[in-house]
């Protein structure tokens, strides 16, 4: 564990040995420092793990209830794991007076615990009635910046989304079932044939519905009712409550592909005003948190293999409905463990932060 620091708030990165929480700890290395202590926890296997953080060796503890001694008012825990950890833990921290910032569903349908993106609803950090906010799903976090910069100047009545999301959502396992599968195909006229991926891979489909190499899924999540999925649904709901529109119409459909970094989505939206498209532009490219790459007669637009590794959303595509002079139509990918989850929290934890400076 690193020597407490005389200033700052104390940070513990719960789940820190994952996917997402190898991203944050770069990323903590790289913006300002805030923190005093910074502490690292994660499941008893990983404990006596060594993770650099602010150029210091780090000793990984184990989670339980001695890992968040010394915690209080004023200090902070983000929990990157799994809902069911989340739900377990987070009130051990929270009687201890310490905020929690939680990126699994555990709470992003409580209606006491914000639902954050602050490039959108920062303010909504300050209230936070059971000491815990909460961040959206990796998936949201793509599109949203982009959507509330136009539904501030136009007011969003009705969104149309298609992702096609990153292997790496599903945090290691699903990279190195890609990577599986890949290593399995790699160099042969599979998918010529009918079943010739399936056979390749066999039952080895990984954390996915079907094999991804080579392949599409149409599927993420659980089943739900009218056969959307538990994904599709929560996106939709989130959008909901960080645009603050409780009855907006949205309609969702999650596809993961072959790509191992890099959340991509296409967006149908429609306004209650008119929309220009080249004002759209403009709000586009002064909005926080957005990179407009639009230009396709110079063959320049987003692709993942450009957002991942940067803090950006990157808008391209970008152009009015052929039907509708409300509606504007536009592709934007994100780096999902970036964008997605670990910049999200960390900007999170700095404005709470910046509240007991």
């Amino acid at each position: 564990m690193t020597p407490t620091r005389s200033s700052g708030p104390a940070l513990a990165v719960v789940g820190a040995t994952g996917a997402v929480g190898s991203v944050l700890l770069q990323m903590l290395s790289l913006r300002a420092d805030v923190w005093g202590e910074i502490r690292l926890i994660a499941s008893a296997r990983s404990a006596g793990r060594m993770l650099a953080v602010r150029g210091e060796e780090t000793e990984v503890i184990a989670l339980t209830e001695d890992a968040f001694d010394g915690l209080g008012p004023g200090d902070i825990a983000l929990f990157l794991t799994p809902a069911d950890v989340s739900a377990r833990w987070a009130p051990v921290v929270t009687t201890r007076g310490s905020v929690v910032i939680d990126l699994s569903a555990a709470f992003r349908e409580d209606p006491e615990v914000p639902l954050v993106v602050p490039e959108v609803n920062g303010h909504a950090v300050r209230i936070r009635p059971r000491g815990i906010v909460a961040g959206p799903d990796c998936v949201t976090a793509t599109m949203i910046a982009a959507l509330g910069a136009l539904h501030s100047e136009y007011s969003l009545c009705d969104l149309v989304v298609s992702s096609y999301q990153a292997a790496s959502a599903a945090g290691r396992a699903g990279s190195e079932a890609l990577r599986r599968q890949q290593s399995l195909v790699a160099g042969t006229s599979l998918g010529e044939q009918p079943g010739d991926v399936r056979r390749a891979v066999g039952e080895d489909t990984g954390p996915f519905a079907a094999p991804l190499a080579l392949n599409v899924v149409p599927w993420s999540g659980e089943l739900r009712a009218d056969g959307w999925s538990s994904h599709e649904l929560a996106v939709r709901a989130e959008t909901r409550r960080i645009l603050d529109l409780e009855q907006l119409p949205v309609s969702v459909t999650c596809v993961q592909v072959p790509v191992l970094t890099g959340h991509s989505l296409t967006v149908r939206a429609r306004f209650e005003r008119e929309v220009e498209a080249a004002h759209a532009r403009e709000i586009l490219e002064a909005a926080p948190g957005v990179v407009l790459v639009d230009d396709p007669e110079a063959g320049e637009f987003p692709t993942p293999v450009d957002a991942a590794g940067t803090d950006p959303a990157w808008v391209g595509r970008l152009r009015a409905s052929l039907d509708d002079r409300h509606a504007l139509e536009f592709f934007v990918c994100a780096d999902n463990l970036r964008k997605g989850a670990a910049l999200n929290a960390t900007q999170i934890a700095e404005l709470i932060a910046g509240e007991f400076a």
